[in-house]
């Protein structure tokens, strides 16, 4: 690539660059010398699993990764004790030394699913923030004001609301402004909420001699409702350790306008491709579906592999077109004898948490459920009536459940009331 596609194709999907010319210095100076630029991010092993929104930072590694750069997978154990202020109104409950090393290794797995294991530096920041001393911790905290830690939207709004601040979260930002010191890092990724933890460590590298970092900020990724950030508590993600077939089906299920900015944020193709399909699409020569299908199957292979990708599409294909079931559905056997109420067999399945969300669903019109015939054909009823009594009788020994387009379940009935397909 030339210089300007090398800064178009790291830019691409990035809401903030500081600062663009910073960065072509540095990728000039890097060509001429042949030392590759040392990009780094920081991850709190907060949670065990990650999800799709995690990876748009991870991906933008990748990019670097891709034109030779030494990229740098940090994980804050240290850190993560301490808790991540960012998007808080209450001070975040610190993580035991136990749950961030089991998390850690969780991480470290799951990353390699993008991030080459051969070219991927993996670091801990306790390896330097466990040593400082006293008077390292002293001089660390003289390079910044108060003032200045104190401007941080989380911090503002708390001092207006009159919510505490432990003193704690004020070291937060220092620490990860820290390790870009510890590591000598050229540039630091880090999503648009992060951007005041990556602006302190530009401004500390100046304090202990080294150039200031070129920072960059990828944008919060929309979940599967194209309206509020992904995330697994609102239930509208996709993780990266699910079933080849339900990762498929999720993503088929975003809106077309989605569709683009997840080609941008989560996948390896320049702008100038994407921008080639969505011409496409809009000049009638390709079916906005086979695009999707397309981005489904890279997503999945991603995280699994090309034919488990090509398999999922064939699953997804039957499901909707022959009607059929894919071949990964989960399968739960039970004893039932007598009639149960559908709501509470929904909620023993796990189709629902909770009866009172069982019955919701099922007023919303989205719990469908379907006899299998000896050729495995569904034929869906869907269920309205929040009372509705689900009885075995009736009913042939395997049958299928649907909760609206992202939960399905094949029940085995052994009892013996229950009739041969």
């Amino acid at each position: 690539m030339t210089l300007d596609e090398q800064l178009a194709y790291l830019t691409k999907g990035a809401e903030e660059t500081i600062r663009v010319e910073e960065l072509r210095e540095r990728l000039e100076r890097s060509a001429a010398t042949g030392k590759p630029l040392r990009v780094k991010a920081g991850f709190d092993p907060t949670a065990p699993d990650l999800h799709l929104g995690h990876t748009v930072v991870i991906r933008k590694l990748k990019h670097f990764q891709d034109l030779g750069h030494t990229v740098i997978f940090l994980i804050g154990d240290f850190t993560g004790m301490i808790g991540d202020p960012s998007g808080r109104s209450v001070t975040r409950k610190p993580m035991t030394p136990e749950e961030v090393r089991a998390n850690a290794e969780t991480y470290k797995a799951q990353v390699f699913k993008i991030l080459d294991p051969e070219k991927t530096v993996v670091d801990f920041n306790s390896r330097w923030l466990a040593k400082l001393s006293g008077q390292d911790w002293i001089t660390l905290c003289s390079k910044y004001t108060v003032a200045r830690m104190l401007e941080r939207d989380e911090f503002a709004r708390r001092m207006t609301e009159q919510r505490p601040i432990a003193i704690h979260e004020l070291l937060y930002p220092l620490t990860q402004g820290y390790d870009s010191v510890a590591l000598d890092a050229d540039v630091e990724l880090g999503g648009t909420d992060q951007k005041f933890n990556l602006l302190v460590g530009r401004a500390l590298q100046p304090e202990y001699g080294q150039r200031p970092q070129v920072i960059m900020t990828m944008p919060i990724l929309e979940g599967l409702d194209g309206v509020q950030k992904m995330s697994k508590s609102l239930d509208n993600y996709v993780g990266i350790q699910e079933p080849p077939t339900t990762m498929f089906g999720k993503i088929m299920s975003i809106s077309d306008a989605l569709m683009w900015r997840y080609y941008t944020l989560l996948t390896d193709l320049t702008a100038e491709q994407i921008a080639t399909l969505k011409q496409s699409v809009e000049a009638g020569n390709m079916h906005p579906l086979q695009v999707k299908k397309d981005l489904a199957r890279r997503l999945v292979a991603d995280f699994h592999s090309a034919s488990v990708a090509s398999q999922a599409q064939k699953d997804f294909e039957a499901q909707f077109r022959d009607k059929a079931l894919p071949g990964d559905i989960p399968v739960q056997r039970l004893e039932l004898r007598e009639p149960r109420k559908l709501f509470r067999l929904l909620t023993e399945l796990g189709l629902a948490e909770s009866n009172a969300e069982a019955q919701r669903k099922i007023k919303e019109g989205a719990v469908h459920l379907a006899d299998l015939n000896s050729s495995g054909e569904l034929r869906w009823q869907r269920i309205t009536d929040p009372v509705w009594t689900f009885d075995p009788r009736e009913h042939t020994k395997e049958v299928a459940f649907r909760v609206g387009s992202k939960r399905l379940l094949k029940l085995v009935l052994s009892s013996p009331q229950a009739t041969e397909p």
